[in-house]
């Protein structure tokens, strides 16, 4: 394995290798069965071991107990899947190595799925990133900050910008954001207001009760249940002593250059995803290349994603930003 550029301890993969790897269709479902069943094959439906193998087409294994069949997908968010396990293993790669993410054109170019597929697999893959740092684990010094995603005023239509009233971020959608000093995790997530219940609860909910908190200067935050600095960011006052948020504004940097230099537009809709993407990738970014797959991909056990789903109205508007 090569070493990845900017990371020289971590031992990364080129494409060359990873081809190489799985050269068969049996060699890339051997590798997924290893990480989904790391203690062997077990039945996702009822957890028997008491399974076989199948004569049946799409399913592989007989479970003895729940009289079912099931293969390595049951039970993931690949479920249902009729894209071969060979790029599912490709797809896997390409968006555990690209920083800035891969937008669903390339990945239908690169291993061969119409474009509505690509989109599709990375949005499953992304489940493996849902929910990143909810676990109030952070026990800091934690910085906070939060963004806003939208398009520039003077770039909307005329109509559009009439509706808008007030300044900065009016019409755009707010993500907060916390980055744990001590371990360099994130946890992001968009929030409907960046009023102070909202922002309080956000840094109650991923940091520990001991833990220092650093943010900028805005009211919102103001009161918190943790021990908290604030630096005047409108005084031009971004470091004071060990006071800073320059941790977590370096990650919103690569997330508005993938925003606009990768995907080009995201809509509010699934803003979200998009965001915890990216938070799940920078945890596990000191990791080598197949360790990262690894472990994206024994995070999609357990979890689901119907197409309609995924398409549903969750009260965000679904044109691209």
């Amino acid at each position: 394995m090569s070493k990845g550029p900017g990371k020289s301890h971590r031992p990364g993969m080129s494409i060359i290798e990873i081809v190489e790897m799985f050269p068969t269709e049996e060699s890339a479902q051997e590798w997924f069965e290893s990480v989904v069943w790391p203690n062997g094959r077990h039945c996702p439906k009822c957890g028997s071991v008491h399974t076989r193998k199948a004569s049946h087409k799409k399913m592989p294994y007989w479970c003895s107990d729940c009289r079912s069949y099931f293969s390595v997908k049951t039970g993931t968010a690949m479920q249902s899947s009729k894209v071969p396990m060979k790029k599912w293993a490709i797809a896997v790669y390409l968006c555990v190595t690209s920083l800035k993410g891969v937008s669903s054109m390339k990945l239908h170019r690169d291993i061969g799925v119409s474009q509505p597929t690509a989109w599709f697999m990375a949005h499953r893959i992304r489940e493996a990133w849902a929910g990143e740092g909810d676990d109030g684990s952070f026990g800091g010094p934690v910085e906070v900050d939060e963004t806003y995603f939208g398009g520039k005023r003077r770039n909307m239509k005329k109509s559009k910008r009439e509706q808008l009233t007030g300044r900065g971020a009016v019409g755009k959608i707010a993500v907060v954001g916390a980055k744990d000093r001590k371990t360099n995790n994130v946890t992001a997530k968009v929030v409907d207001s960046t009023d102070g219940e909202t922002l309080k609860g956000f840094v109650e909910g991923v940091s520990e009760p001991e833990a220092t908190v650093y943010t900028d200067d805005a009211k919102a935050y103001v009161g918190m249940d943790r021990e908290h600095e604030s630096v005047n960011h409108s005084a031009g006052e971004y470091v004071r002593k060990m006071a800073h948020t320059n941790g977590i504004e370096s990650f919103w940097a690569m997330l508005k250059r993938a925003h606009k230099g990768t995907f080009h537009k995201i809509s509010p809709k699934h803003l979200n995803r998009y965001v915890q993407e990216f938070s799940g990738r920078h945890n596990i970014r000191n990791s080598g290349t197949l360790d990262q797959m690894r472990d994206t991909v024994a995070r999609l056990v357990g979890r689901s994603l119907l197409r309609r789903d995924l398409v549903a109205d969750n009260g965000r508007s679904s044109a691209g930003r």
